[in-house]
């Protein structure tokens, strides 16, 4: 019965657009109270405090401050170019530039709308003048901006690391192949479409256009080596490799683009600390409702549950996937995984499946929540720069929320898709 009542009440609060992090809140003191437990609420200041200051919570506000870095320093600009160049040519033309520039840009930033908001405006723009239709352009720009969050480095691997207790750098690895996958299923999507409605493509580029634009890029691509080969490399941790590329990203910046000045810096770091209070306080209050769920056996209730109705682990898969999408449908991407982990992943354990391959199949299934409506984070980004209403956006990206789902049903029943590199690495 407390299980029932905290989904409404939680899921309700959200729905009539109260805060994430006030629905949480209210959602585990509330019931704290109702059921004559309110000593517990003493925990709650603690509980917050803890969920916001580990180490691994360190990485997220310098990766959000990297992204912001990089697209008002002229990285992504130079990257965009650089793609053009490379891939114009092909069936598709700008739209299969778009994908390549997310997957190069997924490399620096980890954050989905960093990617929609600054690469996708550039993206935007091109495709416009060149030509191609308004609503095709912005769900290409609004799905190719998922792909950032899985490719390493990811903010949501940070987040589901926090709370799991999972090896960063794994996470990272484990997303690499997935996150190509989707690149791939989204070219497809766009060849198809492309060549039935006869878009246009730019002149192959000669070999000194490409090798100038590979020149001009090489300092932004280096962000790429830098973060991922010290990863690799175990030069430095996922978390410091968050400040790395800030440091980077504002020496290119400042430096030796000489794009980014003081009155850039300020805003850039006015909208990340915004940014990053927003989705730490998330997290902080989500650390109580974990709590909360413990100390009220739901996690325990919800095993009980799915037993009763299969012991098949794939049809408990299934049933986990499908409360993931329905839940990405009304509630934010990284709020999904700070509700969902705590309770699914006894089930998961449970089950013998992998954390790491779990934590694979939690970022994917987030990421077609951000491309459903009403809460959809890209689409709002991207409508909110292409003047794409947002019911057309949702149609629009449908093609590639099947591609994703392609993908993460495999990640979910096939481990070596997720597993191979973190196992090879190990």
């Amino acid at each position: 019965m407390v299980s029932f009542v905290v989904c409404v009440l939680l899921i309700g609060l959200m729905i009539l657009g109260v805060p994430i992090a006030a629905s949480m809140g209210i959602t585990s003191a509330g019931i704290f109270a109702a059921l004559g437990q309110g000593q517990y609420l003493a925990v709650m200041p603690q509980r917050i405090f803890i969920g916001a200051t580990g180490l691994t919570m360190l990485a997220i506000p310098f990766f959000i401050l990297a992204g912001n870095l990089m697209n008002t320093g002229g990285i992504t600009d130079r990257i965009f170019t650089f793609a053009r160049a490379i891939c114009g040519h092909w069936p598709g033309g700008l739209g299969q530039v778009n994908i390549f520039s997310s997957v190069i840009f997924s490399g620096m930033s980890g954050a989905a709308v960093a990617d929609a908001a600054g690469l996708g405006a550039i993206e935007m723009k091109a495709m416009t003048d060149a030509g191609f239709d308004k609503k095709f352009s912005a769900g290409i720009t609004a799905a190719s901006s998922t792909i950032g969050p899985v490719i390493p480095p990811s903010i949501p691997f940070v987040v589901y690391a926090s709370i799991t207790g999972t090896s960063v750098g794994k996470l990272f690895m484990a997303g690499f192949i997935p996150g190509i996958l989707m690149a791939v299923a989204m070219s497809i999507s766009v060849y198809i479409t492309s060549k039935r409605r006869n878009y246009p493509v730019d002149p192959k580029a000669i070999f000194s256009v490409r090798f100038r634009s590979f020149i001009r890029a090489v300092p932004s691509l280096f962000t790429v080596v830098l973060i991922i080969g010290g990863i690799w490399g175990g030069y430095f941790t996922p978390t410091e490799a968050a400040v790395v590329a800030t440091l980077y990203a504002f020496i290119l910046g400042a430096v030796v683009y000489r794009e980014l000045g003081l009155k850039d810096v300020l805003n850039v770091l006015k909208q990340s600390m915004l940014q990053s209070c927003k989705t730490l306080f998330i997290i902080a209050v989500a650390n109580f409702l974990a709590y909360f769920l413990t100390h009220q056996r739901i996690p325990n209730q919800i095993i009980t549950g799915m037993t009763a109705m299969t012991t098949n682990p794939h049809l408990q898969m299934l049933i986990i996937i499908f409360v993931l999408l329905i839940l990405g449908c009304f509630i934010e991407g990284v709020a999904v995984i700070l509700i969902a982990t705590p309770i699914f992943m006894p089930v998961v354990n449970a089950m013998g499946m992998d954390p790491v391959q779990f934590g694979v199949v939690m970022i994917l299934a987030s990421m077609i929540g951000l491309l459903t409506p009403p809460v959809g984070m890209s689409l709002y980004a991207v409508s909110s720069i292409c003047d794409v209403d947002v019911v057309s956006l949702s149609k629009a990206v449908l093609p590639y929320l099947l591609g994703i789902l392609i993908i993460l049903l495999v990640a979910t029943f096939w481990p070596p898709l997720s597993m191979v590199v973190p196992n090879w690495l190990a």
